[in-house]
């Protein structure tokens, strides 16, 4: 079940929702409104290998914002530490963003109990786009779960507060034991 608004507001009250810096302006019926921060990075090898480590350029924008192109990936993060150990969190774009041929988060929107930090956004672009540090980029909505819950997430991206590149080459890593 999703949780309203008011009860965002009451769970970051009671710190069962971690939202740091919290602005009350920026909660929504059933949402939050989360920010971007100053940073990009922009994938640079192509063709991309998931068996090999990315390359990445790093973009520092200001507030003259930075436009972002068709047919590159682009990762930044939030500009505010999200989670929680009691709810689920779902970090989604803005329709009103995505009227403008900006896609984020289109196939890792689901965060995981436990986790709590900056998160990782994707970008696709169908067309130029401008954006900007600090813009409302997307929205998290926070999910109540069924069962027990003791596990939290100890993945290998959950200790980043800061734009994170895939880590899939990894799994190709054979580990021998030694």
């Amino acid at each position: 079940m999703i949780l309203t608004g008011h009860e965002i507001l009451n769970n970051v009250k009671n710190k069962n929702i971690h939202i740091v810096p919290f602005d009350k302006s920026l909660l929504n019926p059933n949402s939050y409104d989360y920010r971007m921060d100053y940073k990009l990075l922009e994938l640079v090898d192509l063709p991309v290998d998931p068996k090999k480590q990315t390359s990445y350029n790093e973009i520092n924008f200001t507030d003259e914002g930075y436009i972002l192109s068709p047919h590159r990936t682009y990762l930044a993060n939030t500009y505010e530490e999200i989670g929680s150990d009691v709810f689920v969190p779902s970090l989604i774009g803005k329709t009103s963003l995505g009227r403008l041929g900006l896609f984020l988060q289109i196939t890792a929107d689901l965060g995981n109990l436990g986790a709590k930090h900056k998160w990782t956004l994707e970008l696709k672009v169908v067309q130029p786009i401008k954006i900007y540090p600090m813009m409302k980029i997307g929205q998290v909505t926070f999910w109540s779960t069924s069962g027990e819950s003791n596990m939290k997430y100890k993945g290998k991206y959950d200790k980043f507060s800061v734009a994170k590149s895939s880590e899939i080459y990894k799994e190709f890593i054979k580990d021998d034991g030694v």
